[in-house]
């Protein structure tokens, strides 16, 4: 069985953070759910947890290590941005090194075995999750929100209504080169009246 559409997915994944962390502004990273709880993670928090919880799955759980810290010498949003890219860039070039029988291979998931393959899908969940809170802070500060995985409300509301998915940035390369030349993202269009729920009557 091939494997390589868990590499696909993990791809798309790392543009997917990325893009989400490209939204902030510099002054969001101490910003919290809820401004004096600190249950909830701030935004730099969440890039801390991201940065060493991945470094650590990959190294403890499916044995691969990029010899790189896993957080930015500067925890500014362009540093976590930039460290995060190339990480996970190695870890990217890694996985395709990876037949079947590594995927296949079981090994210690907590108390349990689990193949690679399970592992890392679990490892993909785990960072969608976090990316979903993230993108929730971006709402609650009032930030444009692009495209994680299909339309947005700033793109034009819900796909049936042919809404277009707008992506920050077409790749991480020019994302990286724009936000650190602080040049803008892809544009949104104009608010329209499109719904942007199912249920606009109760809107």
């Amino acid at each position: 069985m091939s494997y390589h559409y868990l590499i696909d997915t993990y791809a798309t994944e790392r543009e997917k953070v990325l893009g989400v962390w490209s939204m902030f502004q510099d002054e969001d990273l101490e910003s919290r759910s809820h401004p004096i709880d600190k249950r909830g993670r701030s935004v730099r928090e969440q890039m801390i947890h991201q940065c060493i919880s991945e470094n650590l799955w990959f190294i403890n759980m499916l044995k691969i290590d990029v010899q790189a810290p896993p957080l930015p010498e500067e925890e500014t949003r362009l540093g976590f941005i930039k460290r995060y890219a190339e990480d996970s860039g190695k870890r990217l070039e890694a996985l395709n090194d990876k037949g079947a029988d590594w995927w296949e291979t079981e090994l210690d998931f907590f108390d349990v075995k689990r193949s690679r393959a399970w592992v890392f899908v679990r490892r993909l969940v785990h960072t969608s999750h976090h990316r979903g809170q993230q993108t929730a802070y971006l709402r609650m500060l009032g930030r444009e929100v692009h495209s994680t995985y299909g339309p947005s409300a700033d793109t034009g509301g819900l796909m049936q209504n042919k809404a277009p998915t707008i992506y920050p940035h077409p790749d991480i390369d020019t994302l990286i080169e724009r936000e650190e030349a602080g040049l803008p993202k892809s544009p949104l269009p104009d608010a329209a009246d499109a719904p942007v729920t199912e249920r606009p009557d109760l809107a």
